[in-house]
């Protein structure tokens, strides 16, 4: 396994594998006895960075979520597991009540809710401290500023280490984090967005984005994390849900355009040039890139794992970077 930093302060920063295991489906879709089987290889092959939330996965039952972030607490006590393996949790887009979503009925980014969300989630992880907390989605409802000083004293109460953002507009994550630089509060340092070798239109709207997509990361915010070295972007959805390895699949709504089979053909040229997965060689495009990003993985078991945990060691050569980051 290879290891990079997340975070600049001394005090809260801390190194974690450079490939993210994502535990959205453990303990609905995903058994106990896998996705236990599945943290346990993660693990043991020196993984150290888990993602998580406080809503997932609500979707499976018509709940509110939870049974993530409980099935995580179970295998920590049963493993004795402690603060050597980073969890990473979110907060604002666990429905209010069963049978709602995000979308229509979500708790939002108020000051109480931080406080109390985040309590919930310590208690169902087991935890004293969550290690990295997000701000899952956007909330037009209270004021940013104190959506910014929720978050800022659960910081100074040492029951949250590092701050994240996902799936916010890139000015309103500039612009929380200048308020948190005003008053001396700490603010966003990683981001979390669906990003993966093939470029998204950013112009398709959906139920949060009517202007377009903002949980795909586009130029603008590629050229922010460029321009702000301190910070880290974590990558869901790197692999399209299958995309790359399911060709019987019609695209995913935003990656069907002109430009796609170009890159779907150097991609897979690079592939059989390292005897490589495809999957695989999209995973070392994001770990070994310019920019610090984390590829976020989610697997149903521990064969997938096993392929996602090969790419770490995989070293594409500048001429094969090249070639993949040329396309247009």
């Amino acid at each position: 396994m290879k290891y990079r930093t997340i975070g600049s302060d001394p005090n809260t920063r801390r190194e974690v594998s450079v490939l993210a295991l994502g535990a959205m489906l453990f303990g609905s879709r995903t058994d106990e006895e896998t996705s236990f089987a599945v943290l346990d290889r993660y693990v043991e092959a020196g993984g150290t960075f888990i993602d998580t939330s406080d809503n997932y996965a609500f979707w499976v039952d018509g709940g509110q979520g939870g049974q993530s972030e409980e099935l995580l607490g179970r295998w920590r006590r049963s493993r004795g597991i402690g603060d050597e393996i980073v969890i990473a949790t979110k907060l604002g887009a666990r429905p209010l009540a069963p049978g709602t979503s995000y979308v229509d009925n979500p708790e939002g980014l108020s000051a109480k809710v931080i406080r109390e969300s985040a309590e919930r989630s310590r208690e169902r992880l087991g935890v004293e401290k969550l290690d990295l907390l997000y701000a899952h989605i956007e909330d037009h409802t209270v004021p940013l500023e104190e959506t910014v000083e929720g978050f800022a004293s659960l910081v100074a109460e040492d029951t949250v280490g590092l701050l994240g953002v996902s799936n916010h507009a890139v000015w309103r994550v500039e612009r929380a984090r200048t308020l948190a630089a005003a008053d001396g509060l700490p603010g966003y340092e990683v981001l979390q967005y669906e990003h993966s070798y093939l470029r998204p239109r950013t112009d398709v709207p959906s139920d949060l984005f009517p202007d377009g997509t903002l949980g795909a990361a586009g130029p603008d915010l590629l050229s922010y994390l460029r321009a702000e070295p301190g910070m880290t972007m974590v990558a869901y959805s790197p692999l399209l849900k299958g995309t790359y390895v399911r060709p019987d699949r019609p695209l995913l709504p935003g990656y069907d355009h002109p430009g796609t089979p170009a890159r779907l053909a150097v991609l897979r040229e690079v592939a059989r040039e390292t005897g490589a997965t495809v999957n695989q060689v999209v995973l070392a495009w994001q770990m070994g890139g310019a920019l610090p990003i984390i590829p976020l993985v989610g697997v149903s078991s521990v064969a997938q794992l096993e392929e996602n945990l090969a790419a770490v060691e995989l070293e594409l050569t500048e001429e094969q970077r090249g070639r993949l980051d040329g396309v247009h």
